[in-house]
């Protein structure tokens, strides 16, 4: 699994993240249904972790990534806070027991994952019987794939139809929603 690019990591330190996506991001996660220990992969600078933790304190958060800058960014970030495990993972290979969490969250990383289906038999294993898969991530779109070969970074979007095929070869039947004019998926395992 490859780590960010320089532009991408930078991004995900910036305000616009904060301020916008993020928000959008932390706005559609089904907080009712995490259950009390939730894992984040490609936790980021664990933005998404911080807010998730702040309004909801009762969660135990395990946010990884496979990036080590961003881990130690989301370290640095988390520290604060109780319950919360910062730790570097490589999603298609979870260092974790099987039915180890209530819920998995994906926020804009899945396509970083060139074999993003090895992700997903992981986030299966890894899930307690009944747990929930949620997250948003980048649709195979011109604009999409155009800046990410800018960029150089290492990817392989998906298209909703097959994330949702695949989750369901592994037990998740997905309810997936198309936002932003085509350019994302929102999915929620049922």
């Amino acid at each position: 699994m490859p780590a960010m690019s320089q532009i991408e990591r930078a991004f995900c330190k910036t305000a616009l993240w904060r301020g916008g996506t993020g928000k959008a991001v932390l706005g559609s996660i089904p907080v009712g249904r995490l259950g009390r220990e939730v894992l984040e992969i490609g936790s980021g600078s664990g933005d998404i972790a911080a807010r998730l933790r702040q309004a909801h304190p009762g969660l135990a958060i395990t946010a990884t990534d496979f990036d080590p800058a961003m881990v130690r960014t989301a370290a640095r970030r988390l520290a604060a806070f109780e319950d919360v495990t910062v730790c570097g993972a490589d999603a298609t290979d979870l260092p974790f027991g099987d039915d180890s969490f209530d819920s998995v969250l994906s926020c804009l990383m899945l396509h970083h994952v060139v074999d993003w289906e090895k992700a997903i038999a992981e986030i299966a294993r890894v899930l307690r019987p009944g747990g929930v898969f949620t997250g948003y991530d980048l649709t195979r779109t011109p604009m999409a794939t155009a800046i990410h070969r800018l960029d150089r970074s290492p990817f392989r979007l998906v298209n909703p139809d097959e994330l949702d095929e695949v989750c369901a070869r592994h037990g998740l039947a997905m309810q997936t929603r198309i936002r932003l004019a085509g350019q994302v998926m929102q999915f929620t395992s049922d």
